[in-house]
């Protein structure tokens, strides 16, 4: 099973992803951008206020296909469970918002690159926090972190939610962590004893 951690930037995602791996030791711990070659020229760019947003979309579908092929695949193919802060809905809501103005209906041009190859997950724990308290935790050190670009990118992950309701379970994240995590530890249980039982 591929479940994936989603949520604005300030969401608390990698502080779930990194708590969660103390509760399934077993499974497989992985994160978009990757440490690998792909996932660094990703930072690279991240870094850039001038990056092209269309050159940066190329090197995060780069890094996500390789990703797909070096780690999740081989993984779901062993029957391991998977558990990745941050996956294809992280591209399809950020670059979404980015080339928003540069190609008519960006989210779904985006999605439209990715669907030929990626694996869709089979769950999602959206952590959702609105945008003020969102940049105001992450600090506002990039270009990704700031008020008015996650107030966008928020609202392409709530088409996402709408699109594809069943897979993404909503957490508060403007909850005290120790909560956020208690929640989030919860559905997880839930959604793999559904899994074990065999419920649709």
């Amino acid at each position: 099973m591929l479940l994936t951690l989603e949520g604005i930037d300030g969401s608390g995602k990698t502080t779930v992803w990194e708590a969660l791996q103390d509760v399934y030791p077993d499974a497989v711990f992985t994160r978009e951008p990757t440490n690998t070659w792909y996932g660094e020229a990703v930072q690279r760019s991240i870094e850039d206020d001038d990056a092209d947003p269309l050159a940066e979309l190329f090197l995060y579908t780069a890094d996500h296909a390789a990703h797909l092929a070096q780690t999740v695949r081989p993984a779901l193919d062993r029957g391991e469970l998977v558990i990745s802060d941050r996956y294809s809905d992280s591209r399809y809501a950020y670059q979404g918002a980015t080339l928003d103005g540069e190609v008519p209906n960006a989210m779904d041009y985006v999605r439209g690159i990715h669907e030929p190859f990626t694996r869709p997950p089979d769950y999602t724990i959206y952590l959702d926090v609105d945008a003020e308290t969102a940049a105001r935790r992450s600090g506002k050190t990039n270009k990704f972190e700031q008020d008015s670009y996650l107030a966008r990118v928020r609202e392409n992950y709530e088409r996402l939610i709408d699109a594809d309701p069943h897979r993404f379970v909503r957490v508060d994240a403007t909850e005290p962590p120790e909560v956020v995590l208690e929640r989030v530890e919860a559905a997880v249980a839930e959604i793999l004893s559904d899994e074990a039982n065999g419920a649709p």
